[in-house]
């Protein structure tokens, strides 16, 4: 319908999945934190009780969420893009000629 290729499919498939892995990556390493909270550096969570590799690793997935949130809109407007594409071509074609 949107002349997507196998090629763009198996680029998105892989694309995909790279994402994820780095979001499993992130998500265990960021687990360093849970085993080595101590309540005294201050609230769960908070900036004061982390150290600087956690520091890193919330910092880095904060950024990772905001790249993948910008991806998605660039995906977004592409899908409207081939949509809009499609649909004038798809009326141009219905038009009858005088």
């Amino acid at each position: 319908m949107f002349g997507i290729t196998i090629k763009q499919l198996v680029i998105f498939i892989f694309i995909v999945t790279v994402d994820l892995a780095i979001y499993v990556i992130l998500g265990i390493f960021l687990m360093r934190y849970d085993d080595f909270y101590d309540e005294s550096k201050g609230a769960y969570g908070s900036w004061e009780s982390m150290d600087a590799l956690d520091k890193g690793i919330f910092s880095g997935l904060t950024a990772w969420n905001i790249i993948n949130v910008i991806a998605v809109g660039f995906l977004l407007y592409w899908i409207y893009k081939k949509i809009k594409a499609h649909n004038k071509t798809r009326s141009n074609s219905h038009k009858t000629k005088y």
